[in-house]
């Protein structure tokens, strides 16, 4: 009999998802704090709260402005409080998943210059995007399924 991948737990208690669902909120917590520091974000200078015309640019590629870098930090928080369930783990990782992928296509759609592009996003934001939709949502629903040949 298969275990659900989602009940094998370590030591500290916690299941496969859980531990995928804290490691990315801590990702987003670091990237939101990177994201304040001049140096690591070139461009620092031009960092604006919520606009196209910020040109401040996280690790000189990912374009940031102050709200972009609060969005990462909410959504670090919310890994770290949602990891404590496997549910909620589950939650976060495929839902933020499908937001990621709207943001994706909200990049694609939105000129970079346009007023509607208020977060500010680039061609490099789209693509990480992109590779954080397919990850968040990979993540949530393999280390949720169940083995093959478990009773459900």
């Amino acid at each position: 009999m298969s275990v659900p991948t989602s009940s094998r737990t370590d030591r500290a208690g916690r299941t496969n998802v859980q531990k995928a669902a804290l490691v990315v909120g801590v990702v987003f917590l670091l990237v939101g704090v990177l994201g304040f520091i001049p140096g690591i974000t070139t461009n620092y200078d031009t960092m604006s709260f919520a606009s196209h015309h910020s040109e401040a640019m996280l690790l000189g590629i990912f374009q940031v402005s102050i709200l972009h870098n609060i969005v990462h930090l909410l959504f670090g928080v919310a890994g770290l409080v949602l990891a404590r369930s496997v549910s909620g783990a589950r939650s976060y990782l495929v839902v933020g998943g499908i937001i990621y992928a709207v943001l994706f296509i909200y990049g694609l759609l939105v000129p970079q210059d346009s007023a509607a592009n208020f977060v500010p996003l680039n061609l490099a934001d789209d693509i990480l995007h992109l590779v954080l939709a397919i990850g968040m949502v990979g993540l949530g629903v393999a280390l949720t399924r169940r083995g093959a040949g478990a009773d459900v």
